[in-house]
């Protein structure tokens, strides 16, 4: 009798240890989340202080701007997301708006309006798949002289306040090139392998593509062909084999052309 009560006690001690340890580990997470919780908002406090002795150079300085926008992102602030209080109610805009005013959040805005204008103005030309640059270099041709500059990472950012449409605005990459998709259509693997080939030689063909890529040519020609209907490839049929053009790489070789 004395041994089982010897082993019921030590179960009972055993149990309680565990419910020490517990205890314990809730303790230490919940310190842990406190104290990151500080850290953030002492990160974010820190960074509004930032924007605002910097705003000028954050609205007129296209590579400070980025800058800003990774630091933001380094701590999980996303500028051009709309901030909300702990009530729910709107806390009054992004966080562009918040620190800087709405000229800068307004900027993001109306550069989107004008990357969905450049997609619907050129989409019978690219089939709407145009590069980042181009859209960049048709905007600004449009503005006035002494405009700030417009880069490519801003492009990209005005891009992503168009999500809310849906997929029909989304970038991509081919080769090594970043393009901006303005219909609602996702590539296969299959499409963008034709797409990137044409990048990289300005033209695909059926035996091209069994030749290098190792395909049937029935694979071959589905993907061309979707490619072709949606107007992402123009078609020579004056060779002796037809040939699948790029119309982005066309029209950079007549711009080359124009330059030179």
């Amino acid at each position: 009798m004395s041994r089982k009560g010897v082993g019921l006690a030590a179960f009972d001690r055993s149990r309680i240890t565990s419910a020490q340890y517990a205890s314990h580990g809730n303790n230490l997470r919940s310190s842990h989340s406190s104290s990151l919780a500080t850290q953030l908002s002492v990160f974010r406090s820190l960074l509004q202080q930032f924007a605002q002795t910097h705003a000028k150079d954050i609205r007129s300085n296209p590579s400070f701007r980025a800058e800003f926008a990774r630091m933001c992102a380094a701590i999980g602030v996303d500028p051009l997301a709309s901030s909300s209080g702990a009530d729910g109610k709107d806390g009054g805009g992004s966080f562009w708006a918040q620190m800087l005013g709405g000229s800068v959040n307004d900027f993001y805005f109306e550069l989107a309006v004008r990357v969905v204008e450049v997609c619907g103005a050129t989409r019978e030309e690219n089939g709407g798949l145009i590069g980042v640059k181009e859209v960049g270099d048709r905007i600004m041709s449009t503005r006035m002289e002494g405009a700030s500059e417009i880069t490519d990472d801003d492009i990209l950012r005005a891009v992503n306040t168009l999500k809310p449409l849906g997929s029909s605005y989304s970038t991509l990459t081919v080769g090594h090139k970043l393009y901006i998709r303005s219909i609602p259509k996702e590539l296969n693997t299959d499409q963008s392998a034709v797409l990137e080939a044409a990048q990289l030689l300005g033209y695909v063909s059926l035996s091209m593509l069994t030749l290098n890529l190792k395909w049937p040519r029935a694979r071959a020609k589905t993907a061309i062909d979707d490619l072709v209907s949606e107007s992402m490839l123009w078609v020579d049929k004056q060779c002796k084999e037809w040939e699948y053009w790029s119309p982005g790489f066309m029209l950079e070789v007549e711009e080359d052309g124009n330059v030179g």
